[in-house]
């Protein structure tokens, strides 16, 4: 009970990482015009669970077996991979700033060396500190197991977008929790593939999304923090 307990609390909204403040480029999509209505949404959120499972759920699926081993070197070497793999500075900005916020709160919640050690790289500057790699890690010292990392991970990603959307599509809640009740049935076969993927495995091929990105980078329209 205790462990369903931390997994609700780390993949809970209120967690204080800051995954609120951000919309994986929803603004960008909903101003142009690209993003309307529930159908458009589903299509898009569906694209950011898919290229997060491959790419970010890959990572700390990697990150997670490393801790269990002791090895944090191993997790700073994938978290250096996954820092080079993203192709946009927003993406990078974003996941290095939570990944941060949830490395300090680690150290608060948990006395564990290694948790220790995965700081103190960051704050020297010797690894990026991105956010999948340090889920991995609270979620294995957590005792949490991977498929239970995996899926916050993808409810994470998902629920970033349907909040975002709440505020910038014109959907209603109804229509955000449909899409969380559909995507949510994709996840175990997402799993079942990204469990079995290395560093070189790793895909995020969307180039919509990635456009999109750049767009957001440098445009005007702003709704959250980035």
């Amino acid at each position: 009970m205790v462990k369903v307990m931390r997994l609700l609390q780390f993949t809970d909204s209120a967690f204080p990482v800051g995954t609120f403040s951000f919309s994986n480029g929803l603004e960008t999509a909903s101003f142009e015009r690209i993003v309307t209505d529930s159908k458009t949404l589903k299509d898009f959120v569906r694209s950011q669970s898919h290229q997060a499972a491959y790419s970010d759920g890959v990572a700390a699926l990697l990150s997670h077996r490393a801790f269990l081993k002791g090895d944090i070197i191993r997790c700073q070497e994938i978290d250096q991979y996954l820092y080079g793999f993203k192709m946009n500075e927003e993406a990078r900005q974003m996941s290095t700033r939570m990944g941060k916020k949830l490395s300090e709160l680690s150290v608060k919640l948990y006395e564990d060396k290694l948790i220790k050690e995965w700081l103190d790289a960051i704050n020297k500057n010797r690894t990026p500190g991105m956010y999948p790699i340090a889920q991995g890690i609270i979620f294995a010292c957590a005792g949490i197991s991977e498929q239970e990392l995996f899926c916050s991970h993808q409810y994470g990603v998902i629920n970033m977008v349907l909040g975002a959307a709440l505020r910038c599509v014109k959907v209603s809640h109804y229509d955000t929790q449909l899409i969380l009740e559909e995507l949510s049935g994709e996840v175990e076969s997402h799993y079942k593939e990204a469990s079995g993927m290395g560093l070189n495995d790793m895909n995020a091929f969307y180039p919509e999304l990635d456009i999109l990105a750049s767009l957001h980078e440098k445009g005007n329209m702003r709704m959250f923090m980035n």
